[in-house]
């Protein structure tokens, strides 16, 4: 066993974050980001940090793992995309339930609340559930609080809307915090897409930029678990480099493949 893998093993063991799950390639640019900050050069020296230190280190290594990169309205031409599925859904159904699934800090989720809104629709009858493994992204997910940095500038993002200042208060010069009328249109819970069960009866799930992270032999799960919780004639929106596996692609239609949205059709 090498001293990375013995390191991921002390990991997993240690502080319950399933590494086995994910590519090791993702694991190892994540981890020696944090090696990196901590001036270590050496997989077994940052084992013994992890073994010695109190567990500040250990928390911020989950919080590197755990959270991927994600912004509000990311690839702008799918959230139009998705505009127009909000507005066919609404035409449809009586209400509208959608699924953010490994939701982050609840960019996404908070972004499907506002683009709802955005399009008009009541806000009676849309519910968003946001799910993640992480219960720290989760605690941030459920603040709303989101900080403009020099590499992630929230202005830009909200760029997206017409009027983003309905959906959110500054609250400095670089901070904002997404209102109620935003936040009482989504439901944050812990879910495992690999080891949860699937959920029932979605119009809408969004699991964007996931399978890009997990080793391959876990994607089918995932997405199985996707695919089972949406109701016929559901959407699915994946990420722009992902694609549907084989053993799943024949419960979907292909609605614009250029931009990852799926039908769910009928069992056969």
């Amino acid at each position: 066993m090498t001293d990375f893998q013995t390191l991921l093993e002390f990991i997993e063991t240690e502080t319950g974050f399933a590494t086995s799950y994910y590519d090791e390639s993702y694991l190892d640019r994540r981890v020696s980001a944090r090696m990196r900050r901590r001036g270590v050069e050496e997989y077994a020296d940052y084992l013994t940090l992890l073994e010695e230190d109190d567990d500040d280190e250990r928390a911020e290594l989950l919080d590197t793992l755990s959270v991927n990169v994600t912004e509000f309205f990311r690839d702008e031409k799918v959230w139009t995309a998705l505009r127009d599925v909000l507005l066919e859904l609404a035409d449809t159904v009586r209400s509208i339930d959608i699924w953010s699934a490994a939701c982050a800090d609840g960019r996404e989720p908070y972004s499907l609340a506002m683009l709802a809104l955005d399009a008009g629709l009541d806000p009676r009858n849309v519910s968003i559930l946001a799910t993640d493994i992480d219960e720290d992204a989760l605690a941030r997910a459920r603040a709303g609080r989101y900080e403009s940095t020099r590499t992630a500038d929230i202005s830009d993002q909200l760029g997206f809307l017409d009027n983003p200042q309905e959906y959110v208060d500054r609250e400095g010069d670089r901070a904002f915090v997404v209102n109620d009328r935003v936040k009482d249109l989504v439901t944050f819970e812990r879910h495992d897409l690999i080891t949860g069960d699937p959920k029932s009866g979605f119009d809408l799930v969004a699991c964007r930029n996931v399978c890009i992270y997990i080793d391959k032999q876990y994607k089918l799960p995932i997405l199985d678990t996707v695919s089972k919780s949406l109701r016929e004639g559901g959407h699915l929106v994946l990420g722009q480099t992902e694609t549907l596996p084989g053993e799943v692609k024949e419960r979907f239609e292909a609605e614009d493949p250029r931009i990852r949205i799926y039908s769910r059709v009928a069992d056969t």
